[in-house]
């Protein structure tokens, strides 16, 4: 009851629940897709075939949408505040979902480009999302534990991914494939996401620091004294106020860093190369083919749909080892052994998939092939999870100063909407031409993946922002980005004896957790 009653009165529990929430709206889209993809009614009524690549183009132009909408609500969040922004993007989530919805409803001609116009329109909000969250969720969270708040809210995404792919498993068996509910149902429970978020969002306080940037210091005020009550709120607003004045003469733009003369690139090259390997390590494919996956490796198409939930639920649990050792072990560790550990796992089902389609021939049972395959990739998708899924929605909220972070995070959606466009869209055509021969390509893409992370991509737990900084200034003299060169290797590891020591003004927390 007293953990009941912390959630509703308490700011910092209620901004945690809801950043949460928001997250795992954005898992719930990739698993909704899943079982819809392979509805008789729904490719019906789109008028393809389940071997069509229009397919996956109706599922990739979502991403497109985000790496819009991540632009859009990244603008509004820093000049109208981080609520106004999330409060549209959830409208018009919302919107798209709906639109998604009635496509097809009733009528037949017009519903492949409604639907094409409802998942930009969906893609649009939920990209908006993903650029704001981590912003807001980072400026009110405590420098010690910024890996584990952002992992364990991203934990929630698999909640929705879970939620989704089993309320479409419960109707398309309960209703059949050939029903048409059987795909709109999942599509319409999605909007309980965007209703409850919207109903609740009032609740929550705006970004003290987001104030102090516009000059509007009593809104400050009171927003502190809200969260830390009125004796602690004067010290709070000095603290922000200095940093501000700090800040206020390094005004930085997009041009700042996207051009390899601008005095941000490097940060921004770090951030967009840790979206690319993200994409690189096939998870995409994973989430929104899972099913197909499961059947190349010899299952019957019941018993894959099974295995996929299954899955889901393997991968929702093992996320617990990213919030547990992400301080601990550092983002960088994880990422690596992550990349390298899931490029075996791809090789082994390279493996595999090639005895599940010769089984006949070579005189194998099928299970002696397809049950080591359904383990290594459970493990796979766990590995991914642990050092892949909120590390590099992280790092960017950690390199970037405040007068940047909108604009890094919004970079960072617009990469992992564009990969994921591209991986989404090629995957069902790799598995059509390549067959078992696509877990290869994911074999050495992972290679790539951890060997880059490896060689570029500085630790950057355990360290203030003024620290993380010095790496790329410090890179500039030595005149490398390879963080072996860069002061002899010390950004490979967290700092010895350091770990979350050093807060300094820019990482001040603005609601730092009971007892952290």
């Amino acid at each position: 009851m007293d953990y009941i009653k912390k959630i509703i009165y308490d700011k910092k529990s209620e901004v945690v629940l809801f950043s949460s929430t928001a997250i795992a709206l954005y898992g719930y889209d990739q698993g909704m897709m899943s079982l819809i993809n392979t509805n008789y009614d729904y490719l019906d009524t789109m008028g393809i075939s389940e071997d069509d690549p229009l397919v996956g183009v109706i599922v990739s132009v979502y991403y497109l949408g985000c790496a819009v909408g991540a632009v859009l609500a990244s603008y509004l969040g820093d000049v109208r505040g981080r609520k106004p922004s999330i409060f549209a993007c959830l409208s018009v989530t919302a919107l798209g979902n709906l639109l998604m919805f009635i496509a097809g409803l009733g009528f037949s001609q017009g519903a492949l480009p409604l639907m094409f116009i409802g998942r930009i329109i969906m893609g649009l909000g939920v990209g908006g999302i993903d650029a704001v969250i981590p912003v807001y969720s980072s400026e009110l969270n405590e420098e010690g534990g910024r890996g584990k708040a952002l992992a364990q809210e991203f934990q929630a995404n698999i909640f929705g991914l879970n939620m989704a792919f089993a309320i479409n498993l419960a109707v398309t068996n309960g209703l059949g494939k050939d029903n048409q509910w059987a795909w709109r149902i999942p599509i319409i429970a999605m909007q309980i996401y965007p209703v409850f978020l919207l109903s609740f969002i009032y609740r929550l306080p705006e970004s003290p620091r987001w104030f102090i940037f516009h000059d509007r210091e009593d809104d400050a005020h009171v927003a502190l004294t809200e969260i830390y009550g009125e004796d602690e709120a004067g010290g709070k607003l000095d603290d922000l106020k200095k940093a501000h004045d700090e800040e206020s003469s390094h005004s930085i733009g997009y041009s700042d860093m996207i051009f390899p003369s601008g005095t941000q690139f490097h940060e921004t090259m770090v951030t967009v190369m840790g979206q690319v390997n993200q994409a690189l390590t096939g998870y995409g494919a994973i989430s929104v083919y899972g099913p197909q996956i499961f059947e190349l490796l010899g299952f019957d198409v019941s018993t894959a749909e099974y295995l996929t939930q299954g899955n889901y639920i393997s991968y929702f649990f093992l996320m617990t080892f990213a919030w547990l050792y992400i301080e601990s072990l550092g983002r960088r560790f994880l990422m690596v052994t992550g990349a390298f550990g899931i490029a075996i796992c791809f090789a082994i089902l390279t493996v595999l998939g090639g005895l599940a389609t010769n089984c006949d021939s070579l005189g194998i049972p099928n299970k002696a092939v397809s049950i080591p395959g359904s383990i290594v990739l459970f493990v796979a998708t766990g590995l991914f999870g642990i050092g892949w899924l909120s590390e590099v929605w992280l790092i960017p909220t950690e390199i970037f100063p405040s007068t940047s972070r909108a604009q890094g995070s919004a970079i960072s959606v617009i990469i992992w909407g564009l990969a994921n466009f591209a991986v989404t869209l090629l995957t069902p055509i790799g598995f059509n031409n390549l067959n078992y021969w696509l877990f290869l390509v994911f074999t050495v893409t992972n290679l790539f993946a951890g060997w880059w992370t490896w060689a570029y991509s500085p630790e950057t737990g355990g360290r203030s922002f003024e620290d993380n900084q010095q790496f790329f200034t410090d890179s500039k003299e030595h005149n490398t980005w390879l963080v072996t060169r860069v002061n002899k290797g010390e950004y490979r590891h967290l700092p010895r004896g350091k770990e979350g020591d050093g807060v300094d003004d820019e990482r001040q927390p603005l609601l730092a957790a009971d007892g952290a």
